[in-house]
């Protein structure tokens, strides 16, 4: 179960620029996700301004949409920005809430046993709200971002705490936790919940953490990035996705799940938007990871010096 932000986006990149698409962090979730033979849900709300074709996308990859709230009159949540020339930073131009102001959660009876979890960046207490009514999931995973960290940090250590995996990037770690170095910061932010610690480094990888275990992997170098937008969420529906099909959250199963979501988020920013994994195939998915496994899999073989 996903639930998190399905939205317009206007995107501007060195690229090019868009005017309002589909975007959202539950709608990145679930588009990467839906890869996986799972069944896929999404608890969200939009305005009436959300095309249907929108939603039809979404039904069409087997994502149930059931717990989309449309608010009669209401206008969707939209967000603006724009990307600077290295596409690792960014600002933003306009943020409207609209109905997403008012969402309260309400997670239909049909999803409430379900045995994954993945809670979207959101305010924390949205968060906690769906955490509530759900029943005794096997894994909760969190994303949360630095905008949390500055106005909502009591309700974002409540919700941290009662999560098995959380996913934010090396800056948001860092700020999350007051350390420069991501083991120490991991190793706090262990302490306040989490078994497993994931930190995203965009076009340097990612790294997995649990305990005094650490697992890197790497992004797979692309010749073309046209839009960042959504690559930290497709990461996580991959992750999440490969481990409620595979149904085993181990540490060393983890690393494949790391792997999965390095390897759809790699897609994810070769076009603008969602349209990328709109089309994608499974012989795509399996010929990249083929690539994945290429890239990090070696053996070293030692001098004779060494050797001795």
């Amino acid at each position: 179960m996903i639930v998190g932000t399905v939205a317009f986006d206007a995107i501007e990149t060195p690229f090019g620029k868009t005017d309002k698409i589909l975007g959202g962090a539950a709608t990145y979730i679930g588009l990467s996700s839906s890869h996986f033979n799972i069944n896929n849900a999404i608890v969200s709300v939009v305005g009436e301004d959300f095309p249907a074709d929108h939603l039809n996308l979404l039904s069409s990859k087997g994502i149930n949409i059931e717990g989309i709230e449309i608010v009669k009159g209401g206008k969707t949540f939209f967000w603006s920005g724009k990307y600077h020339n290295d596409l690792n930073t960014r600002d933003t131009l306009e943020t409207q809430l609209n109905v997403l102001a008012d969402f309260k959660p309400v997670v239909p009876e049909s999803y409430r046993e379900a045995e994954f979890v993945m809670l979207g960046n959101l305010h924390p207490l949205v968060q906690l709200s769906v955490l509530e009514q759900m029943k005794k999931p096997k894994l909760v995973v969190l994303d949360t971002m630095n905008f949390w960290m500055d106005n909502a940090w009591d309700d974002l250590v409540k919700v941290i705490a009662k999560v098995d995996v959380i996913t934010i990037n090396d800056e948001e770690a860092r700020q999350l936790t007051g350390e420069h170095s991501l083991v120490k910061s991991a190793r706090k932010i262990s302490q306040m919940g989490p078994k497993y610690v994931v930190i995203k480094k965009g076009e340097h990888g990612a790294l997995l953490f649990n305990a005094e275990q650490i697992f890197f992997a790497p992004a797979l170098p692309l010749e073309e990035v046209f839009d960042p937008t959504g690559a930290g969420d497709t990461f996580a529906g991959g992750f999440t996705g490969y481990l409620a099909e595979s149904g085993d959250i181990s540490f060393k199963n983890m690393k494949n799940a790391v792997i999965y979501g390095s390897g759809m988020a790699s897609f994810c920013v070769e076009k603008f938007g969602t349209e990328r994994m709109e089309n994608l195939s499974e012989h795509e998915i399996n010929s990249r990871m083929k690539e994945f496994k290429n890239l990090t899999q070696f053996d070293i073989e030692l001098s004779a010096k060494k050797a001795l």
